[in-house]
């Protein structure tokens, strides 16, 4: 298990992220903290030891969090409430003190693209030490159809697990693109990858047993068969999901309207109802939505903790590229540096970044649709140059083709 890096207090401000030059303010992006012999850093997709151990406390996992996700403050919170509440649980049943009518807190996130879901699972399960599986709900269909099993989630988690399946039967299996398995209207054909693959779900995120080799997979067995004859099969041949975390999110992008619908319908005065929100809206979001949305009453009554994250502004994009540990300037600085190039960031360069990110409207990830478009040339042009270093500026990312032209030049 690893444990939570002690933070510094100032880490919120900008000299405590790097050098700061006098006049125009130069920023460089935060070290990487140190790490303690006690502390490894953990890969999720390393089995963790055979002793589980969990002694986190739900603000130390917002804390890990905060240093790699911008915002956010409210699904922070209730992840690491459920996070932490659903690895007590475990820890506890295999010190031999299980609980009797547990009931399994998976979670399901709402929010649009690129606001930092999937990071903030993926940086949960790093910190917490535990096998951990990402896929898009789009690639599943009803058993017996074209596409992958549901089934096939829980192997996977397994192979994380480096085979080790008292590890896999604790690990996350976190499903993007959830919405997408909102059924289609009733004439338009057997929904295969709509409601069959809810159904086959609701037993994965309850408590199902789930054969170790795909009945569909001819090498799988045979490489079973010929370990049985060598007396070397495992002790099982199915692995249980009752402890395992399922967490699925998605845009559901139209699940504003269906939510003021509903609260018009309520009674709520209009006026009301037109001043929330986006964000707001998807927070009002209930069962009857979601079922109205296109879900089974029996799959959403299966993710019982729900949070919505909010969109990104300038400042928030800006606060990612400035603070954030897995800040993609860092990426910038390493693909220049491979060529003894060295690269300087100043406050405005990377606020005028944000903004055009912003104009994206896809969030985080228009950082990168925005960085690509103004250094393409730089990195086409610098490694062949005799250029050591340049800086980023405002000037720089609104004139990239002119500011390059001078740097050759002098």
């Amino acid at each position: 298990m690893t444990r939570l890096r002690k933070q510094s207090s100032s880490s919120g401000h900008p000299d405590a992220l790097g050098p700061v030059t006098r006049g125009p303010k130069i920023i460089a992006p935060i070290p990487p903290r140190p790490t303690t012999p006690t502390a490894p850093e953990t890969d999720s997709s390393r089995a963790t030891s055979a002793t589980f151990s969990f002694s986190l406390r739900p603000q130390e996992v917002a804390r890990h969090l905060d240093r790699f996700v911008i915002g956010q403050a409210e699904a922070k919170k209730v992840l690491s409430v459920a996070l932490c509440d659903h690895f007590q649980h475990v820890r506890l049943t295999r010190e031999g003190k299980p609980a009797r009518f547990y009931q399994k807190q998976n979670v399901l996130l709402l929010g649009p693209t690129g606001v930092g879901k999937t990071h903030l699972v993926r940086s949960a399960a790093d910190l917490i030490g535990v096998p951990f599986v990402k896929a898009d709900a789009t690639r599943f269909s009803e058993t017996g159809y074209v596409g992958a099993d549901v089934d096939d989630l829980v192997r996977d988690l397994i192979r994380r697990a480096g085979g080790d399946i008292r590890q896999a039967e604790h690990g996350i299996i976190y499903l993007d693109e959830a919405d997408k398995l909102a059924t289609r209207e009733a004439g338009a054909g057997r929904d295969v990858s709509g409601r069959g693959v809810q159904t086959n779900l609701l037993k994965l995120m309850e408590d199902a047993d789930v054969p170790i080799v795909s009945p569909n997979d001819v090498t799988g067995q045979l490489q079973g068969a010929m370990a049985t004859m060598r007396g070397g099969a495992p002790a099982s041949d199915t692995i249980n999901t009752r402890h395992i975390l399922f967490i699925v999110s998605g845009a559901f992008a139209g699940m504003e309207q269906v939510v003021r619908r509903r609260l018009t319908a309520a009674g709520d005065t209009s006026a009301r109802v037109a001043s929330l929100t986006g964000a707001q809206l998807l927070s009002a979001a209930g069962t009857a939505d979601f079922v109205a949305f296109g879900f089974e009453p029996e799959f959403i009554g299966r993710l019982p903790v729900r949070v919505a994250c909010h969109g990104l502004n300038t400042e928030d994009l800006y606060n990612v590229l400035l603070k954030s540990e897995s800040s993609l300037i860092r990426q910038y600085e390493r693909a220049f540096s491979a060529y003894g190039i060295r690269v300087k960031f100043k406050a405005s360069g990377l606020r005028r970044l944000a903004q055009i990110a912003t104009s994206e409207n896809i969030g985080a990830r228009g950082l990168m649709t925005a960085c690509e478009r103004v250094f393409r040339d730089f990195k086409f042009q610098l490694p062949s140059a005799a250029v050591k270093e340049f800086t980023v500026t405002r000037q720089l990312v609104d004139d990239p083709a002119g500011e390059l032209r001078a740097l050759l030049k002098r």
